[in-house]
């Protein structure tokens, strides 16, 4: 299962996904990772610029990931309280 890389801009929370090269507040910009992942969640770790850097699982395609947890659709999705508030990159239909 391919697994992605997730976490929050320590700045402002916004959520953040790996592109390869950097982040996006975008899942559709995400890239599967594979065992580099857990090297790179360690550095992030270090770094101490990103709020827990984690490597999610996630079904699709690329540019269509999809999370596997409720968690982590509703992160990509934007804030649950107020939809005219989100700024999420999954429709809300997803979850």
């Amino acid at each position: 299962m391919p697994r992605i890389l997730t976490g929050n801009r320590l700045e402002t929370g916004d959520v953040l996904w790996w592109n390869g090269s950097d982040w996006s507040t975008q899942i559709k910009d995400a890239v599967a990772l594979g065992e580099e992942g857990d090297a790179l969640v360690a550095r992030l770790v270090a770094e101490e610029r990103i709020n827990d850097p984690v490597l999610v699982d996630v079904t699709g395609e690329p540019g269509a990931y999809v999370p596997t947890t409720t968690r982590e659709r509703v992160r990509a999705s934007g804030p649950s309280v107020r939809a005219d508030l989100a700024r999420g990159s999954l429709s809300t239909e997803v979850i």
